[in-house]
C-alpha cells in the first residue's frame, strides 16, 4: 500500500469554510476528510494539523478548545501550534487606534514537517490541505529532491493558489460532498470519559 501523510493548514481550511458560510462544517473530523481523497491502493499513516490557539474573544477560544480536544481523540494524529503576532493600527482619517492579529509560523511548521517526513521516507504521497502560496517552495523542493514522492494540493472551499497548483503533483478540491461525509458525531468522548459536545453556534 502507498503511504500517505496529510498536512492540514487549519486556518486556511477554516477561512475557506467561513467564506462559504458553512459553519455547520466547523465540527469537522479532518482525518476523515483526508481519507475521502485516498485511492484504493493508499493508506493514511499520519495526519498533521497546524493551527494557532485563539486567545480572545473568550467564547471563540472555548469553541476552538473543544474542537482541538475532539481532534486529539483521533489516532495517528498530531497538532502543531503557531502563534498570533499583534499589530497596532492607527486610522489616518480619525486617529482611532485598534489592534489586529496575524497568524505566524504555520507555513514554516508545515514546511519543516513535510521536509522531515520526506527525508525520513515516511510517505510516498503527501496530501497538503491548504491554498497558501507560501508553501509552493517546499512542495517543489520535495518533488525535486525526493522523486518519485508526490505532493497533492487539496484546496479548501473557495480557495486556490496558482503557485501551489504549478508546484504540486496534482490538485484536488474540497467540496460539500466530502465535508458532509466527514463530520464528528454530535458528541465525542475522550479517553477519560469526558464528553465533548458540538458548539451550538456550529449547527
Amino acid at each position: 500500500m502507498e503511504r500517505v501523510i496529510t498536512y492540514i493548514d487549519g486556518y486556511n481550511l477554516y477561512y475557506g469554510l467561513r467564506s462559504k458560510g458553512w459553519k455547520r462544517f466547523y465540527w469537522l473530523n479532518v482525518q476523515a476528510l483526508a481519507k475521502q481523497f485516498l485511492k484504493p491502493n493508499q493508506t493514511l499513516v499520519m495526519t498533521r494539523y497546524f493551527t494557532t490557539v485563539v486567545k480572545q474573544p473568550e467564547d471563540k477560544r472555548r469553541r476552538q478548545a473543544v474542537f482541538l480536544d475532539a481532534l486529539k481523540t483521533l489516532p495517528n494524529f498530531q497538532i502543531y501550534y503557531g502563534h498570533f503576532l499583534s499589530e497596532t493600527i492607527v486610522c489616518r482619517r480619525c486617529g482611532h487606534t485598534y489592534t489586529t492579529y496575524h497568524e505566524k509560523m504555520t507555513d514554516v511548521n508545515i514546511s519543516v514537517e513535510v521536509m522531515a517526513d520526506a527525508s525520513k521516507n515516511n510517505f510516498d504521497t503527501a496530501l497538503l490541505i491548504s491554498a497558501d502560496s507560501d508553501l509552493a517552495g517546499v512542495v517543489a523542493k520535495v518533488k525535486n529532491l525526493f522523486h518519485p514522492k508526490r505532493v497533492i494540493a487539496v484546496f479548501p472551499p473557495g480557495r486556490t493558489s496558482f503557485a501551489l497548483k504549478q508546484a504540486s503533483s496534482g490538485v484536488l478540491h474540497i467540496g460539500h460532498v466530502e465535508l458532509s461525509k466527514s463530520m464528528f458525531p454530535e458528541q465525542v468522548i475522550e479517553s477519560d470519559g469526558v464528553v465533548l459536545r458540538r458548539p451550538i453556534q456550529w449547527k
